[in-house]
């Protein structure tokens, strides 16, 4: 039989004890382990006692413990202390620790208590103070209000529970949340000023909000599952529950639908005419077909509007039959088929022939004019076809340049090189070189912008690197300046087109005029090359707008500053006919809106004035009376004269600043009612079909790498929620300036008022 261990010391006691707090907290925390595993009792100044189940010494033993005794009471202030710190166990508690709705109170897993005890504090104060020293003096500083409180031994533990129970930061990190509680919110007003109000934290609403970010800002799905983003949620939210991939993904569809209700609910709200836009582009990665369909119209407020109707993946071929299908199905969805007003697309014989096919399942009465008007073709594609020609005859003398460019961003290696040198010489890169794309001239336009520059840099580098040996010479510089500086205008003309907040077809031909202007004198430049690469764009000119699109000189006449006498001036600088010949064009034009015109009749409903003349009664003989009149009257004189009155006033000065030109329609235009309606359809009509591009990208790329990857369904979610959310806020934005614009108007007034 094995003789009984031996007593240990205070120390050993103390050591022992200490050891045993240290353990792993999963080695101590599971109720099974606790009570299959002997608990050892520290007690100061006697012999570790090894406790059963049952209090009885552990029968399995093969060693021989002392026998069975009855815990042990203290009395002493320090052995109280002490048992506080480590005092006997439980089958399921470890001793001392604090209990599973404190471990919970305080957002803490059941095993945070698994931790050393430096100091003689209980366990549970630990989690609320840390010992520091001050001066020499060791303190208790409290992990919530920062305050310090004596932290030794001596000082006992009464005071610091006096300080937890009155410590309000501690109350408000541990107090009970739930998501009915309301908390305290800070907005921002006018004038610097804050204000304050209550909020509940609600976490649908909270949802939403992120998926809303995620399609405004093209972030992947996966940054649900970024840790970093859970981490940072959590530390503004710890309420929110973060949601999975699968979960957001469902929430972007709910946006979907819910935003696309609200804009067939404004869309049906429209009384003018809507004019689309349409264009097919293809992805990197995947070689699908995507066709973005925009509409744009002018709204009650006279505001020019444009909001994306769908954003379809169209498998191929990508016929006219194809892609007519699939533009009625999105017209006939969003109830526009009777309200299109024309279509602008790319100028290619499949485009032509989707209008004839859109002609027949839409119905000539139910467009402007049987559909003559239906057809718009995209200038900002025509003036890069133009300018495209021209490039092609002077690729050979900007061949260097182009070499040049596309060695030195090869690789990374060489780009952070290139960047050293043009240092070295005192270059300033405000832009990255890159190269151009052959079916974009503005790429070449912007990448000889960028690299002139840094011609410098250009000709240091061909000392420093052996293998740069394309450098361009000294007259290949000044040729390729000239062609910057020649292309300058057609870019400048290209960003009017694309423009999407703003009338465009009444400066159309105002344009254009510019830019052939500008070809013709190219051809007496006297430099061969330029000459020569006037004459192909010439020719190309002339292919497209030799023959003016009717809704062209429409707006044109429509512009108070030009009316007819502007318009015969640029039909003749485009044309370069004849007077009689250019006076012949205008007249047809004249013509075509007073057809239009016909249509657009004011209807009876719109004379709603009160008058106080009495009635008129026997309706019969009026009516009589009045078929009588119409028929010794032709059907559109009281049109005509509504036009003439237009075309007799005086014109706008063309030097009037900041003219705009939907604010004059809306409040001048009220004198030509019927007109008046024929403008608002017009100006509503894109010349260009950027629009529907810019829905392939917001950053200058075509359809992000992670977007691309989606599937049609969510990738359409995507493209259109983000669209219609951005004009949501855009439209809040708005309301909220013109609101504190109309404040400020009438502070601005009462002030004046009192100054007098």
């Amino acid at each position: 039989m094995a003789s009984p261990s031996p007593p240990l010391s205070s120390d050993d006691d103390a050591r022992d004890a200490n050891a045993e707090l240290d353990q792993p907290s999963h080695a101590i925390s599971a109720a099974a382990a606790a009570a299959a595993t002997p608990a050892v009792v520290p007690v100061a100044g006697s012999a570790i006692v090894h406790v059963g189940r049952s209090g009885s010494s552990n029968s399995g033993a093969k060693a021989c413990c002392r026998p069975p005794q009855p815990p042990i009471k203290r009395t002493t202030t320090r052995s109280k202390s002490r048992l506080a710190i480590a005092g006997a166990p439980s089958a399921s508690t470890k001793a001392g620790a604090p209990s599973a709705q404190e471990l919970q109170k305080l957002h803490l897993p059941p095993t945070a208590c698994a931790y050393s005890n430096p100091w003689d504090l209980p366990r549970i104060q630990l989690l609320d103070f840390k010992k520091v020293k001050v001066c020499g003096d060791v303190k208790a500083e409290c992990l919530h209000c920062h305050k310090r409180l004596g932290g030794k031994s001596s000082n006992g533990t009464s005071h610091l529970h006096d300080h937890l129970k009155i410590c309000t930061l501690r109350k408000i990190k541990m107090g009970p949340k739930t998501l009915a509680q309301s908390s305290l919110r800070f907005n921002s007003v006018e004038g610097g000023k804050v204000s304050v109000d209550t909020y509940t934290f609600d976490p649908a609403v909270a949802r939403r909000e992120l998926a809303a970010m995620i399609i405004l800002h093209e972030y992947p799905l996966s940054i649900v599952d970024h840790i970093g983003f859970r981490r940072f949620v959590s530390a503004l939210q710890p309420l929110f529950k973060m949601v999975t991939r699968n979960t957001i993904r469902k929430d972007i569809m709910d946006t979907y639908e819910e935003e696309k209700k609200r804009a067939l609910a404004y869309m049906a709200g429209a009384k003018s005419r809507v004019g689309i836009t349409t264009d097919l582009w293809t992805s990197d990665n995947q070689k699908r077909g995507y066709m973005a369909i925009t509409a744009h119209f002018i709204d009650d407020s006279w505001t020019l509007r444009s909001i994306i109707m769908r954003f379809i993946y169209v498998p191929a071929p990508h016929t006219a039959e194809v892609i007519c299908e699939h533009l009625y199905e999105a017209l006939v969805e969003w109830n526009l088929d009777e309200k299109i007003s024309t279509l602008t697309l790319d100028n290619c014989t499949t485009n032509d022939k989707v209008i004839s096919e859109l002609i027949k399942k839409i119905g000539k009465r139910k467009l402007m004019l049987e559909g003559k008007l239906l057809h718009m073709r995209c200038a900002a594609h025509i003036l890069n076809l133009i300018v495209r020609d021209g490039l092609d005859v002077i690729k050979d003398s900007i061949a260097k340049v182009r070499e040049s460019v596309a060695f030195w961003t090869a690789t990374p290696k060489r780009v952070e090189k290139f960047e050293e040198i043009a240092k070295h010489v005192k270059v300033k890169m405000e832009n990255k070189l890159g190269l151009d794309c052959k079916t974009r001239w503005n790429s070449t336009y912007r990448m000889l912008s960028i690299a002139l520059p840094c011609a410098r840099a250009f000709d240091r580098a061909t000392r420093v690197e052996k293998l740069f040996d394309c450098a361009p010479s000294e007259e290949e510089w000044a040729f390729a300046s000239e062609v910057v500086d020649r292309l300058k205008l057609f870019n400048d003309i290209t960003a009017v087109f694309s423009g999407t907040n703003y009338v465009t077809s009444n400066i159309q031909l105002l344009k254009i005029c510019e830019a052939k202007e500008q070809i013709r004198k190219w051809a007496v430049c006297g430099d061969s090359t330029i000459e020569e690469m006037s004459v192909e764009m010439i020719q190309k000119f002339d292919k497209y707008w030799k023959d003016i699109q009717g809704p062209m000189g429409l707006a044109t006449i429509l512009d108070p500053r030009f009316k007819i006498d502007y318009l015969l001036g640029f039909i003749e600088t485009i044309t370069g006919q004849s007077s009689e010949e250019c006076a012949t064009k205008v007249a047809e034009v004249k013509d075509t809106l007073y057809d239009l015109m016909k249509e657009y009749e004011v209807e009876d409903d719109e004379d709603n004035t009160e008058s106080s003349a009495p009635p008129l009664v026997n309706s019969d003989l009026l009516s009589s009376i009045t078929a009588r009149v119409t028929s010794r009257r032709p059907a559109a004189i009281r049109v005509k004269s509504e036009l003439d009155r237009y075309l007799e006033d005086e014109l706008v000065s063309i030097n009037t600043e900041n003219f705009k030109i939907l604010d004059w329609w809306k409040v001048a235009g009220t004198s030509f009612p019927t007109l008046r309606k024929v403008a608002r359809d017009i100006f509503a009509i894109p010349v260009s079909t950027v629009a529907s591009e810019s829905a392939f990208s917001t950053s200058g790329r075509v359809l992000s790498e992670h977007r691309s990857r989606l599937t049609p369904e969510l990738l359409e979610a995507l493209m259109c929620s983000q669209d219609w959310l951005r004009n949501k806020y855009r439209a809040d934005n708005e309301e909220a300036a013109s609101f504190w614009s109309c404040l400020q108007d009438i502070q601005d007034r009462i002030e004046g008022l009192a100054l007098v």
